[in-house]
């Protein structure tokens, strides 16, 4: 939302405030004029009619969702209520307020997902728009329904969609529990850096700035209908990757021993998908988008700004931020 008041647009933004929130995320941009606050849950119909009434949008960008691998083995309930339930009931609040306003064409109501769907690749390959669901984790199962519902609301009843499928994000304002923060945060503590099994699973990296430049670009100029998978054209290994930040840690933050030297290996997580890789080449020749941010560049980009910012992950960590390994199925 930050991107999309500096690029001139109007910004309601509805969020629950759970556990992973943070109105400091907003700071920024919480006085502009053209931004509005309401703390709303996506399952809450009659909260949601009210939003719309009150604000009248032209498009909807759906990123509310339950999202970390691990808490969805531990408590799947939750995913199912807020990716599934919540997706249905925000789906239908939009229906009904685009109906209402008579079907206007320039309506769009976007859904940003996830690569996971997909479930896991070998070692060759690439995710593309056609690629199959078969999502392995409560999480991505419960994506793919929501995906599944945003079609059939298309198609059924013919509200205005353009879907989305991303790789991994990292970048500024991460919550601390995911693999980048927690090997940064981890590292500057001095802590055991965990990484899964042997290390060997990768993920196509994807700058957090880059992929808000690409949701501002579908949501306005997407073809209504389609999807589009974005990546950021940055495979690595997990092992690989904390070495890198362990790398970049010795030189913005050197002392005591190296930082590669705290990586501890832990048992790894139930049905860890191999591989996920992104082919974005749709969505670069139908609307010009490409990744701008190399791995390397935005690794020591997110490094400096966990170093420059330690107010705001101290303040998550301070109101109880879990600590302990999550996702192990018992």
């Amino acid at each position: 939302m930050r991107q999309a008041i500096a690029d001139g647009h109007e910004v309601v933004n509805l969020d629950k405030l759970t556990y992973a929130a943070s109105l400091s995320n907003v700071a920024s941009v919480s006085g502009n004029a053209r931004y509005a606050f309401e703390q709303v849950d996506i399952c809450d119909r009659a909260a949601l009619d009210l939003v719309f009434a009150r604000h009248r949008p032209d498009c909807v960008m759906h990123l509310a969702a339950e999202s970390h691998v691990d808490r969805s083995i531990d408590g799947p309930g939750a995913f199912i209520e807020t990716n599934v339930t919540g997706t249905y009931t925000l789906l239908e609040a939009a229906r009904a307020f685009w109906e209402g306003c008579g079907r206007p064409g320039g309506f769009r109501f976007h859904h940003i997902s996830t690569d996971e769907v997909y479930g896991t690749l070998g070692a060759k390959g690439l995710f593309t728009e056609d690629t199959p669901y078969a999502p392995n984790s409560p999480y991505s199962a419960s994506k793919a329904a929501s995906d599944h519902l945003v079609r059939a609301w298309g198609e059924t009843y013919g509200l205005p969609f353009v879907l989305t499928n991303c790789s991994n994000n990292y970048g500024p304002y991460h919550f601390p529990e995911k693999l980048i923060p927690v090997v940064i945060l981890n590292g500057l503590a001095g802590k055991d850096i965990p990484v899964y099994g042997q290390g060997v699973n990768v993920r196509d990296w994807l700058n957090v700035e880059d992929h808000a430049r690409a949701l501002l670009l579908v949501v306005c100029k997407g073809a209504v209908g389609e999807t589009y998978n974005i990546g950021g054209n940055a495979e690595a290994t997990n092992i690989d990757l904390v070495r890198a930040l362990c790398a970049i840690l010795d030189e913005e933050h050197p002392g005591g021993v190296p930082h590669a030297d705290l990586i501890t290996f832990v048992a790894d997580r139930p049905g860890h998908d191999l591989r996920y890789a992104i082919d974005a080449s749709k969505i670069e020749r139908d609307l010009g988008w490409e990744p701008s941010v190399t791995l390397d560049q935005g690794l020591r980009q997110t490094v400096r700004w966990y170093l420059d910012n330690r107010d705001w992950w101290q303040a998550i960590q301070a109101r109880g931020h879990v600590q302990s390994r999550l996702g192990l199925g018992g």
